[in-house]
């Protein structure tokens, strides 16, 4: 059973913008964080180091390598761990011609000393994905080409990714979100066969709930039907486990109940529908497993913090602030 690829199965990249550096040496960089998922392939050249926010670091980048920030943290890179950095936003104005915030960059930057060349890009995920899938990753993922032997395959996916944008050829915004969501199923497999997803030091989430058969195959089940009238019962059936055993043992390795975490994933799917646009809210509701649509935006806002009509416009406003200047790596 491949719990895996039912998770991300809805997962959806909205939309790309990526970006091939040439830096060299004495060279730093830094972003206040971005909106988008990041991902940096380093290509050639000498090595440099990379802090992520709330991660471990400085990490030490070599060729061939492959990083990932999820949530788009904050962080710093440059040609050593205590280079001077400056903002990305001040390479903007360096930029390829074209549409605003669409366009491939195409940068240099540095002291003019030893070079290095990597290729970023920086892609927005539909609402489902932020929210249940990268929300539960660590802030910065380093997959090592001498650790991971896919990561070469990864690498030359990440440089074809870029090279096919900033040639522009046709369809190319299309081909840079869908090669997009292929680097990050890589690096979510990667990352999960490297590290696992058992390990007692690891924060409890659904990631580590597919260390257990059993539990990934009530997962599997509360994805495949999310509106379905599911029990705790009818939930550890599929586990064919008693259903105390079941309750213990999802709790200790996804941190939630069984209904707590239905609960979740109902309103991450919720949330992309909102975010769409296209159905009417009882249809929405109807969909998450509500009978009543205002029984579904109560619960959708002890989730949010937000009403559904609110949640809408905030993304609205959200999708509206994308045309505002980014750089494949990182802005400020």
């Amino acid at each position: 059973m491949d719990v895996l690829s039912e998770v991300l199965a809805i997962c959806r990249a909205e939309r790309a913008v990526t970006a091939r550096f040439h830096l060299s040496a004495p060279w730093g960089l830094h972003s206040n964080g971005v909106s988008g998922a990041a991902m940096i392939r380093m290509a050639r050249g000498a090595p440099w180091w990379v802090e992520a926010a709330g991660g471990n670091g400085p990490l030490r980048v070599e060729p061939g390598d492959l990083v990932m920030m999820p949530l788009g943290a904050a962080h710093r890179m440059g040609s050593a761990p205590d280079a001077p950095t400056v903002p990305f936003a001040q390479l903007l104005t360096q930029r390829t011609p074209g549409a605003r915030d669409e366009a491939p960059l195409d940068l240099q930057h540095g002291g003019g000393g030893e070079g290095c060349e990597m290729f970023s890009a920086l892609l927005w995920f539909s609402a489902y994905c932020r929210h249940s899938v990268l929300s539960v990753l660590p802030p910065l993922i380093h997959v090592r080409a001498s650790e991971l032997p896919t990561a070469v395959i990864l690498a030359a996916s990440m440089e074809t990714l870029v090279t096919e944008t900033l040639d522009q050829r046709p369809g190319w915004r299309l081909s840079a979100s869908r090669m997009g969501e292929l680097l990050l199923i890589n690096i979510l497999r990667g990352h999960l066969l490297r590290h696992g997803t058992g390990s007692g030091t690891e924060e409890a989430n659904w990631w580590r709930g597919l260390s257990d058969p059993a539990i990934a195959r009530a997962i599997a089940a509360m994805h495949r039907d999310p509106a379905r009238s599911w029990t705790v019962e009818t939930l550890a059936r599929e586990a064919a486990m008693s259903r105390s055993r079941f309750s213990d043992r999802f709790k200790t390795l996804v941190g939630d109940t069984p209904m707590g975490y239905l609960g979740g994933h109902r309103m991450a799917l919720a949330a992309e529908q909102l975010e769409a646009g296209h159905l009417p809210l009882a249809q929405v509701a109807q969909d998450a497993g509500y009978e009543s649509d205002k029984v579904f935006a109560r619960a959708f806002r002890r989730w949010s913090g937000l009403s559904p009509t609110a949640y809408a416009r905030q993304e609205a406003a959200r999708r509206a602030a994308m045309t505002e200047p980014h750089i494949a790596s990182g802005g400020d």
